[in-house]
């Protein structure tokens, strides 16, 4: 048995992203696909004294053309200072602040040429952080289909997996039959039940880069995680 996952890349993910990841054995990173602008590709949100603030990397976007995540480029040279003294004045009163910010502050002084470079040094790094050992590939690496479930089948054929976990926005679109006949046993990703942490600024909100976890709970982290607590309950089984 072995699972996958397939999904884009990105930037400083929320907690759910990384039990996804934590839940499975391999990550395949879909950064062929589409780049869609305001989309979590290269933003995510911080919490701060004044509510909630957007964390956007800047990216050059071709007018109206296809054009894929892997080939979107980062526009600007100072972007990672800024957003590092963002993080800085919002979080350095955290009690875990001083654990990874050496390590952050390095990596926000990088050089990255695009933002699925940028993503995955970050989410490598977080599952580092994290306990998580789960192996990650670009879908670059497999033969690629035209059709959308078909491109997904044969990405889960070619890297032996039996079981293929999703979002459950991809319920919309899946031919989840196709999956039955080629062997593989789909199942949806559950992010309902979380537990709350100590948080600052306000009300606990959820849906905030796994960052802000990290900083309030240190090594404790994965104990809010559900892929460690209780990973019968991040997804269901697909009838």
């Amino acid at each position: 048995m072995k699972k996958i996952i397939i999904t884009q890349s990105n930037y400083i993910p929320w907690k759910g992203y990384f039990d996804a990841i934590h839940l499975v054995d391999e990550l395949v990173l879909y950064d062929d696909m589409q780049y869609t602008r305001r989309d979590w590709r290269n933003r995510n949100q911080i919490k701060t004294p004044q509510g909630l603030q957007w964390l956007s990397v800047p990216v050059e976007v071709k007018g109206k053309f296809f054009q894929k995540i892997k080939d979107t480029r980062i526009s600007e040279p100072d972007w990672g200072h800024k957003h590092w003294l963002t993080l800085k004045h919002n979080y350095s009163k955290s009690p875990f602040w001083a654990l990874y910010s050496e390590t952050l502050e390095n990596m926000y002084h990088g050089s990255y040429d695009t933002i699925s470079e940028l993503n995955r040094v970050f989410i490598e790094q977080i599952n580092v952080w994290l306990g998580i050992d789960t192996r990650i590939r670009w879908s670059s690496e497999f033969q690629l289909a035209e059709d959308r479930n078909e491109r997904l089948i044969q990405i889960c054929l070619q890297a032996g997996a039996s079981d293929y976990f999703s979002g459950p926005a991809a319920k919309a679109y899946m031919d989840v039959g196709a999956f039955r006949n080629a062997g593989i046993q789909v199942h949806w990703l559950n992010y309902a039940g979380y537990p709350e942490y100590p948080q600052l600024h306000g009300a606990f909100t959820h849906g905030v880069t796994v960052l802000d976890l990290l900083f309030q709970t240190g090594a404790d982290a994965p104990k809010f995680l559900k892929s460690y607590t209780q990973p019968e309950q991040l997804f269901d089984t697909a009838i």
